[in-house]
């Protein structure tokens, strides 16, 4: 039994716009040329660079610790609340002090949902407003 022409054209359709949905996710490099590191408000930096949609990829680059510096890192706090008051007792650390060097660390926003980032060295001072977090609400993937 063969499928009738409308039915084909219907799968191709729904094809078509799945690849576009996959084909719409962008990569995003975290500060853009500044990177992941101190001296750039990433607050005001995802404010200017959103939306961000299900299925981006954000890259973290940083260069691992030196004489002068502890390093960065990569932390998703739990909650809006862990988030305010750089809170890491329950964060999950997603990338530490020497994985942002080269070609950085990938994340994939891959839930509907709030994601909280914050870069958890010196202590967790690193976070506190105006310094190193940020957070993302993705979008549905675009078609």
């Amino acid at each position: 039994m063969g499928f009738s022409h409308a039915t084909q054209g219907f799968t191709l359709l729904l094809l078509s716009a799945s690849l576009l949905a996959v084909g719409a996710a962008r990569t995003i490099v975290i500060g853009g040329s500044e990177n992941w590191g101190l001296g750039l408000d990433y607050t005001v930096w995802a404010h200017q660079n959103r939306p961000f949609y299900i299925n981006d990829t954000l890259v973290f680059k940083y260069d691992p610790p030196s004489e002068n510096s502890t390093g960065f890192s990569v932390y998703l706090l739990p909650d809006l609340r862990s988030y305010a008051k750089c809170d890491f007792s329950r964060a999950k650390l997603l990338a530490n002090t020497t994985q942002g060097s080269g070609e950085g660390f990938a994340y994939v926003l891959n839930k509907w949902r709030p994601y909280y980032f914050a870069s958890g060295e010196d202590n967790g001072t690193q976070c506190y407003p105006g310094m190193m977090k940020f957070f993302a609400a993705p979008a549905p993937p675009r078609h």
